[in-house]
């Protein structure tokens, strides 16, 4: 029956695309308390998104709260631009590093001197900077780009990567919830983040402390999969 339910919110969701808890439980029956139940358990899976007494259903092929790479670039630049700088400690030469699209790795990226490395990336923007370090073989993922958002998106990505051991993934996220969860902006970068994660020999998680106990579209994978954290805050404990 739960999960009869949950189905059914899921659908109400996608009709309506934003209901109150109180809609939800009197199309469905049951008493606020299940709804909220439910809604917790569908937002950990990251099939729904709350806010503020509502659920809405995600928007799964399009970029939904996603900003600009622009707007990311200079929102807490200053923080971030320091975690990246903190990120140069892990990198090592001869290694093979994964990079994601986030403004912090493009950051590190402007910092990150010309030594031997190969690096793999899904951002045209780490793309167009380290194309300029000579000792370093670059790697990107291809595919179609996405212009407004600096990435690309390739559906071949398990193939681009079958040549490739990565030593070290460094990435950012939209949010880290109370529970723990990473959550990204759409499904293809949560998709590049949760490879990438299961590929790795060790992962950097880069986030300035307006990530933490904030959750987005789409979820990645939980903390507990990230070698360690680099912020300007630590995380809460996880209850």
């Amino acid at each position: 029956m739960k999960v009869a339910r949950h189905q059914r919110i899921v659908t109400l969701l996608a009709q309506s695309h934003s209901l109150t808890t109180d809609e939800l439980a009197a199309a469905l029956g049951v008493s606020k308390e299940t709804v909220r139940r439910d809604l917790s358990t569908l937002q950990q899976l990251g099939q729904i998104q709350r806010s503020h007494g509502r659920a809405r259903a995600i928007r799964r092929d399009s970029q939904g709260n996603e900003a600009p790479f622009h707007a990311r670039q200079k929102s807490h630049y200053a923080h971030k631009s320091d975690i990246a700088r903190h990120a140069l400690a892990w990198i090592e030469e001869g290694m093979t590093l994964a990079l994601d699209a986030s403004s912090t790795c493009w950051f590190l990226a402007r910092q990150l001197p010309d030594i031997p490395l190969t690096v793999f990336t899904n951002s045209h923007l780490v793309c167009t900077e380290l194309g300029k370090r000579e000792q370093i073989r670059l790697i990107s993922s291809g595919g179609e780009l996405q212009r407004r958002y600096g990435y690309y998106i390739n559906p071949s990505l398990i193939s681009a990567l079958k040549s490739l051991e990565i030593d070290l993934f460094i990435f950012s996220c939209e949010g880290v919830d109370r529970h723990g969860v990473l959550w990204d902006s759409n499904s293809h970068n949560a998709s590049y983040k949760s490879l990438l994660l299961k590929r790795a020999s060790q992962s950097l998680l880069l986030v300035d402390k307006s990530k933490f106990n904030r959750a987005s579209e789409v979820r990645i994978g939980p903390l507990s999969d990230v070698t360690h954290v680099i912020s300007d805050a630590e995380p809460e404990p996880v209850p």
